[in-house]
């Protein structure tokens, strides 16, 4: 299934609560220094939309801004809001704003669940004139010969996901053209990208692939499998994963 048209596995899409407090602990946040940029645009009210666990709306909150965050699933709603972040409950596309507007709407590695259409009306809508939309996405990338090690382990165990640490742009689901660029509520399209580096335990990579839909749908016993022979093979490498990560970012202004 292509990128355009994920939105419609909603099993896959709302499959992320099951484990929120391992989607929690392992999975990465976006860039540091995408959040201070972010911030440095001084809005005075900020809506994170899919926000999860709330770990984009914690890094923003911990800025001064104050964030609203609007999720889909109540258990990872829950969790967001164990960090002190305020959540509705609800899909973007249908969430009831209230005539609510914000300068600044986020989405951290979601915006593809998002129906194309419906998400690009609703942004417009919440959007205060001025205002910016900032959807980004981050990657973590690992070098040869540990890809070669993934690749073997994938092609094994789980041929059907992603290989993890490889550049989504290497697959065949690359990225549609974007729906926003053809909305006249949006100008002042930007592309960005911000690198940045992690050292991650055997455990540590574990756990974040764990928290990738893909990977759960090969169930908990190919998981299991998947993931013990992950383990040995980082183990037999060195014992850490060093990633060189990325997180692109579109940034939209509301006209």
């Amino acid at each position: 299934m292509t990128l355009d048209v994920l939105h419609l596995d909603r099993a896959r899409a709302e499959s992320f609560g099951a484990a929120p407090d391992v989607y929690d602990r392992f999975r990465s946040t976006c860039a540091e220094a995408l959040l201070d940029d972010l911030a440095a645009l001084r809005p005075a009210q900020v809506l994170d939309v899919a926000c999860g666990t709330g770990k984009t709306a914690r890094g923003l909150a911990r800025r001064g801004l104050s964030v609203l965050g609007v999720e889909l699933d109540e258990r990872m709603a829950a969790a967001a809001r164990r960090h002190g972040i305020a959540v509705e409950v609800a899909p973007f596309e249908t969430w009831e704003d209230g005539g609510r507007t914000y300068d600044l709407v986020t989405c951290s590695d979601a915006w593809h669940w998002i129906d194309p259409e419906r998400g690009v009306a609703k942004a417009a809508k919440v959007t205060r004139p001025g205002g910016t939309l900032a959807r980004f996405w981050s990657y973590h990338l690992v070098d040869e010969p540990m890809l070669t090690v993934f690749e073997a382990v994938y092609g094994e165990h789980a041929p059907e996901a992603h290989v993890h640490g490889r550049s989504y742009r290497d697959d065949a689901t690359a990225a549609p053209p974007d729906p926003l660029a053809a909305s006249a509520s949006f100008g002042a399209h930007e592309q960005r990208r911000y690198d940045w580096e992690q050292t991650l335990t055997a455990g540590e990579w574990i756990g974040l692939t764990g928290t990738f839909s893909d990977h759960q749908r090969l169930g908990a016993e190919r998981l299991a499998a998947f993931h013990r022979t992950l383990r040995a093979a980082i183990e037999s490498h060195g014992g850490v994963v060093r990633t060189r990560s990325e997180t692109f970012v579109l940034l939209a202004r509301r006209v």
